[in-house]
């Protein structure tokens, strides 16, 4: 793969990454599409494998926490699934890999696993940077408190104002 088209592709997979139950995700749709398989046939493939995909692995979405998905999204993209997604968190898309056994299959866990781990570095690197600034202020006396609380505002994700619907 060329550089541009694993850049491509890593900024796919931060799309796909979901928090759910506290724990970033990925569902069995979206893991298939980007194996190039069905979703039927990578779900037969862990069901066939069940063992290797404990709860901290795998699991599969309650019936509120889809109608809640379907809810974010707006609209019903999720087509006719009959069954409740499932998600794979880290460990479990690393699973995966044991029990998919293509080519495409592998460079996809590759570039995949570099995306959760290049996740978890800025989130590292955002807490370090919060503490080493809490440090400094300590340090210095209150006149740098403007400049302290400016920073901070910049770490802090920008939110989005909701629109009102009507007049």
């Amino acid at each position: 793969m060329t550089e541009k088209s694993l850049i491509m592709q890593s900024e796919v997979i931060e799309n796909k990454i979901f928090l759910v139950r506290g724990k970033k995700v990925m569902f069995d749709r979206d893991l298939a599409a980007l194996y190039g398989v069905t979703t039927g046939n990578l779900n037969k493939a862990v069901s066939r494998n069940i063992e290797r995909f404990p709860d901290d692995f795998m699991f599969q979405l309650t019936k509120d926490e889809f109608e809640n998905l379907i809810f974010h999204f707006g609209t019903s993209s999720w087509g006719g699934t009959r069954k409740l997604p499932r998600a794979f968190t880290e460990n479990g898309v690393a699973m995966l890999s044991s029990v998919l056994n293509s080519e495409r299959a592998v460079q996809v866990n590759i570039q995949i696993m570099r995306t959760f781990t290049k996740l978890r570095e800025m989130l590292s690197a955002h807490k370090d940077l919060q503490k080493k600034i809490d440090e400094m202020e300590k340090k210095y006396d209150h006149q740098f408190k403007i400049v302290f609380d400016a920073i901070r505002q910049l770490l802090e994700p920008p939110q989005t104002k909701k629109r009102k619907i009507g007049f």
